[in-house]
């Protein structure tokens, strides 16, 4: 697949991915190269990596725990210490391989260490390949709440080899999933309805499909790099979503939820706000509901859980002015930034997703 540039960064595919980095490395001429992993890509994905890179340079490795519970600043300091302790200098090289906690969590150390050394990040997981990995949004949660110290600073290049796709499991691939179906709700609505039905895809289809969910990131990250307007559009399902993703992450007795379905579950909620505040079709609300359920099981939020869900919004990275900012659908491929949306309203909506109560619509 031909290679998505941008004025910043590119994003390669498969081996002329490894080729593109390979010169990379040759060209920069790296002091030394530094690689981070979890205990999984260390397992699953590192000897691959490793097999193809052609260098001579020093190659040390560093590996963090693996899940989001240790996506945190003294990770950060574990690895930051890592790299003083074996020589790191400004012209060192970290490749951040893994998922989307892997390749935010390295981003950010490499754009703070020495005031910041380059970075590629090699992507392991669906998830990663078609939202954390591109788009330059690097950074760590503060407690249970996601994401809430960073910068915004792509690496380098991005190397996404599908093959490892091969190592996940199948929650982790509908993780990735929930973003990618994101993009089509708000982009085109053939593109969610291609992706619904994963079983009857074969690896070359899922490799045009992560190909066009890059391009449709890159199209909105080009035009506003900072978030400042329509790069919002990609938060749709987010705002209720990281919340409920936040609140199981921190209370005893829930289980932890992946960030794809969370999402999938800020989806649902956010098309029926979408259909009170904005007229989305309430058919399309039933029919977007219904295939997400279809995908990811109803997890059940208590009526005693909405007051603690709705106190987290309060933390959500688009807010301003003391506003909750939401992103909502006019139609689907037609989101809308900026809308404000009452309690009141947001409880209806976990009751539609708790009962799937068609009178509420």
């Amino acid at each position: 697949m031909e290679s998505i540039k941008t004025e910043d960064y590119a994003v390669h595919f498969n081996q002329s991915g490894y080729d593109a980095l390979n010169t990379y490395i040759k060209d920069c001429d790296f002091s030394t190269i530094f690689i981070l992993v979890d205990e999984n890509t260390h397992q699953h994905c590192l000897a691959v990596c490793l097999q193809k890179l052609a260098t001579h340079k020093t190659i040390e490795i560093i590996e963090m725990e693996a899940g989001e519970f240790h996506k945190t600043i003294d990770t950060c300091v574990g690895v930051w210490n890592a790299l003083s302790e074996l020589g790191a200098d400004r012209k060192s090289l970290l490749l951040n391989l893994g998922g989307g906690v892997v390749t935010d969590l390295g981003g950010f150390v490499a754009c703070t260490f020495k005031r910041g050394i380059k970075y590629v990040n090699i992507p392991t997981s669906l998830l990663s390949m078609v939202d954390a990995s591109v788009g330059g949004k690097t950074g760590v949660d503060l407690g249970n709440l996601k994401n809430q110290v960073g910068v915004i600073s792509s690496g380098d290049m991005v190397v996404i080899d599908t093959t490892f796709l091969a190592t996940l499991p199948q929650n982790h691939m509908k993780s990735g999933l929930a973003e990618m179906l994101k993009h089509g709700l708000i982009s085109d609505k053939a593109y969610f309805d291609k992706l619904y039905d994963l079983s009857k895809l074969q690896l070359d289809d899922l490799d045009q499909l992560i190909y066009d969910s890059v391009i449709i990131k890159k199209d909105i990250v080009v035009q506003d790099p900072l978030e400042d307007d329509i790069r919002k559009h990609l938060n749709f399902g987010h705002t209720l979503g990281h919340a409920i993703e936040s609140y199981f992450l921190s209370t005893t007795g829930k289980p932890e939820l992946l960030h794809g379905e969370a999402i999938a579950i800020g989806m649902v909620l956010e098309c029926f706000i979408s259909s009170k505040l904005l007229g989305f079709p309430e058919t399309d609300v039933e029919y977007v509901t219904d295939k997400l359920l279809d995908i990811y099981p109803k997890i059940k939020i208590e009526n005693k859980d909405y007051d603690q869900i709705i106190e987290l919004l309060k933390f959500d990275k688009k807010n301003e002015y003391g506003n909750i900012n939401f992103v909502l659908l006019k139609a689907i491929g037609e989101p809308r930034i900026n809308c404000l949306v009452n309690n009141k309203l947001i409880k209806k909506s976990l009751d539609y997703y708790n009962y799937k109560i068609s009178e509420l619509l």
